[in-house]
C-alpha cells in the first residue's frame, strides 16, 4: 500500500475500523505503524516454534497451510536478518524489506 501512495497509518485505520476491529489488530497495527518492535514479549523465534508446530500438525493430516507457510518463511527471514530479538510484529518490517521499502 505504501508503494501505491496509501499511508500505513491510514491503511491500519481502515482495517481496524471495519473487518479487523478487534483489540489485537489495533494493538499490533499501532506497533507496526510506529515500528515499535522492541517490546518483544513474543519474539520471532517463539513465533517460529508455533508456526512449525501448526505446519507439522497440518502435514500429519495432509492439509495445506499456505499462509502459515508464508509466515514461517518470513519468520526465518527475519531471524536470518538479525531480528530474532524483535516482537513478531516486525514481520511487517520483513515484508516491507522484501518489496524494497
Amino acid at each position: 500500500m505504501r508503494k501505491s501512495g496509501v499511508a500505513l497509518q491510514r491503511f491500519v485505520e481502515i482495517l481496524t475500523g471495519s473487518l479487523f476491529a478487534a483489540p489485537v489488530y489495533q494493538t499490533y497495527g499501532e506497533l507496526i505503524v510506529s515500528e515499535h518492535y522492541q517490546s518483544a514479549g513474543f519474539k520471532m523465534p517463539l513465533g517460529l516454534i508455533d508456526m512449525r508446530a501448526v505446519l507439522a500438525a497440518a502435514e500429519g493430516k495432509n492439509l495445506p497451510m499456505r499462509v502459515a507457510s508464508l509466515v514461517r518463511d518470513h519468520l526465518i527471514s527475519g531471524i536470518a536478518r538479525g531480528k530474532a530479538d524483535l516482537n513478531w510484529s516486525a514481520l511487517a518490517r520483513v515484508a516491507a524489506e522484501n518489496v524494497g521499502l
